[in-house]
């Protein structure tokens, strides 16, 4: 199922399309789906405590090696995976769309969005609403289902 070549496509940094939206204050990493503008997905991001957290989340993924697959927290407690699927190629899976899939990054890019974790990073300002689209979104859905 791994190789230790892949041809797949992945997010890069110097991609000639932008495929990062941005990152939010909660450190969740937003992309545009392929590098399609009208598809956004939102992955969780690494939550580091402290700075040795960091330091020692940033050691274990620099570690994997294919096949292996890091958990590291987030946030809001969901847990990131981390799949190393072949050389230089990191996979996160995505349940929040129609079906799962799985987004594949370089190493590079992947590296540079755990950095987000340090804490001295702090998001763009522009991206401070990025957070806040998606808890608009939450106050349009009913709190409890009606029982039938």
């Amino acid at each position: 199922m791994f190789s230790e070549f892949s041809l797949a496509p992945r997010y890069r940094l110097d991609d000639e399309s932008p495929w990062l939206k941005g990152i939010d204050p909660l450190r969740r990493y937003w992309i545009y789906v392929n590098g399609d503008q009208r598809r956004v997905g939102v992955l969780p991001g690494l939550h580091a405590k402290d700075f040795e957290a960091f330091r020692q989340s940033i050691r274990n993924f620099r570690r994997l090696t294919i096949g292996e697959e890091l958990t590291l927290p987030t946030e809001l407690g969901e847990g990131m995976t981390i799949h190393c699927v072949a050389e230089n190629c990191y996979a996160i899976a995505d349940s929040s769309a129609v079906a799962p899939v799985w987004h594949l990054f370089d190493r590079e890019s992947m590296e540079s969005l755990l950095m987000t974790a340090h804490p001295d990073w702090q998001c763009a300002p522009q991206h401070l609403s990025l957070g806040r689209s998606l808890l608009s979104l939450a106050w349009g859905q009913p709190a409890a289902m009606k029982a039938a």
